[in-house]
């Protein structure tokens, strides 16, 4: 008999990332690489002080050179392929702006929160590729505004990406799975009580446990770039010894 491939709903954060060298969304002292989140993340703020916004999404898009995937990207990008050429899939939504799943090897990932290496025009809402600076004199390659270019980023007080897509593929999975997030940031935080909702299994995979871990079917904590290959190692594993008819 032919066994279906699952599919496999993945929410990453920041924990993913961090193995990479990316810091994680608020250090311990409060503050987002020294400046405070009302700063540098909210519409009020890039409206109060774009050149000291577009100068801290410069560095930060400026940065990515620096860094790579680790294992933990590598991995899922590796599972995905696998379970795509047996019917099923891995859907990977990432609460990162980087774009280290991507150069991982991995495919039509969704960014809920946007890209660094995008732009959005906010007269017009184009969006297009921008792997160089931003400023107040960008130019919008749709209709040629100036001083409206600003990073294609999701900040506070805005309405995540792709909302009704996410919902919709988290519908129709067979597993949750959550890495490396914190479960202090809606709605991705809900995500879990939504699957549990629907009877699907959850697994947390994190550094420790997070804010939702209670919500969790099941949970293996420690760095994402030992733990996740594991886990994606465990799934190929079953999916090669699985019959194929």
């Amino acid at each position: 008999m032919t066994v279906q491939s699952p599919i496999i709903f993945v929410l990453s954060g920041a924990g993913i990332s961090a193995e990479s060298g990316i810091k994680t969304f608020r250090d311990n002292d409060g503050l987002w690489e020294t400046h405070r989140v009302e700063d540098v993340a909210t519409p009020d703020a890039f409206a109060r002080d774009p050149v000291l916004v577009h100068r801290f999404y410069n560095l930060r898009r400026a940065a990515l050179s620096d860094v790579k995937p680790n294992p933990a990207h590598r991995a899922l990008a590796r599972l995905q392929s696998s379970l795509r050429e047996r019917g099923g899939d891995l859907v990977i939504v990432t609460q990162n702006v980087d774009d280290l799943h991507e150069r991982g090897g991995a495919r039509d990932v969704i960014h809920m929160h946007g890209e660094l290496k995008r732009a959005l025009c906010s007269a017009c809402n184009f969006r297009w590729d921008c792997e160089g600076d931003l400023s107040i004199e960008s130019l919008c390659p749709a209709c040629t505004t100036v001083s409206r270019a600003r990073p294609d980023i999701v900040w506070f007080g805005e309405i995540p990406y792709q909302m009704d897509r996410i919902e919709a593929e988290l519908a129709r999975a067979d597993q949750f799975v959550s890495i490396g997030t914190s479960g202090a940031v809606y709605p991705a935080a809900g995500f879990v009580q939504m699957a549990r909702s629907m009877g699907t299994p959850t697994l947390e995979l994190n550094m420790e446990p997070s804010l939702g871990s209670t919500y969790f079917d099941t949970a293996r904590h420690g760095p994402a770039g030992t733990i996740v290959p594991i886990w994606a190692e465990e799934k190929l594993g079953a999916l090669n010894k699985a019959p194929s008819e």
